[in-house]
């Protein structure tokens, strides 16, 4: 796969390889759904707490006699039917963490990078560095770029001028590469991802060099197999 690389001015100066595994697979809209609740649950601090009858400030004594009053019975006044009692079935801290495998963790990412490509919402820069962090030359590549909207950078390596650049940006956010996630490819519209990332994306997210078609020619002789056997079984069977 080839796509355009440009430079910081807009320009394009050439195109990047990549590779199909990361960028040209069919999304897997299930898995990444699956990652996005799992990375939203384990953001949650799950401190949260309600006290008990057992837990609130007050006296445990009777309120009064159990007769002979003509009102309702009353045990006490931190029962949870009464102002400033316990509260009954309140949550209480616990942890939200889900477990998802690292391949289908990878897959996500892959399948949110296919589809953010597809739909031409991901641009490659050559290099992406100021001589000093200034708002105002971040709004100016990006600016040249056509970028419009939210933006997601990924960078191969940390840039500290280029993190200050963007600092003060409204819905602009830098990323290093071996950070990337579901949440963040999929809450910004739009991908500028810098040459020495792409390296980095595919030395983890790659599937062993391995295409697209030579994996789908794979499982499909696996299923053709699979048939055959099946097929094989049923006769001996009769």
């Amino acid at each position: 796969m080839e796509a355009p690389l440009y430079n910081q001015s807009g320009e394009q100066v050439g195109t990047i390889q990549l590779d199909a595994s990361v960028f040209g697979i069919a999304p897997n809209v299930p898995v990444m759904h699956q990652a996005m609740v799992r990375q939203q649950a384990n953001a949650r601090l799950g401190t949260h707490d309600t006290l008990t009858r057992s837990e609130v400030a007050g006296s445990t004594r009777k309120l009064y006699r159990q007769k002979g009053t003509g009102r309702a019975r009353q045990g006490s006044a931190r029962a949870p039917h009464r102002k400033g009692g316990g509260v009954a079935h309140g949550p209480h801290p616990r942890s939200y963490r889900k477990s998802m495998p690292r391949k289908m963790r990878r897959l996500a990412v892959r399948s949110a990078l296919s589809a953010k490509y597809a739909a031409h919402n991901i641009r490659f820069i050559d290099t992406l560095s100021f001589e000093q962090p200034r708002t105002k030359d971040m709004l100016a590549c990006l600016a040249s770029l056509e970028l419009e909207g939210s933006t997601l950078i990924v960078l191969g390596q940390k840039d500290e001028r280029v993190q200050r650049s963007t600092n003060n940006i409204p819905k602009v956010k830098m990323l290093l590469a071996h950070y990337l996630n579901v949440v963040d490819l999929l809450r910004f519209d739009n991908i500028l991802i810098a040459q020495p990332a792409v390296d980095v994306i595919g030395s983890f997210l790659s599937v062993d060099g391995i295409t697209v078609a030579e994996q789908s020619d794979a499982e499909t002789q696996i299923t053709n197999q699979e048939t055959a056997d099946s097929a094989d079984d049923s006769k001996e069977e009769v």
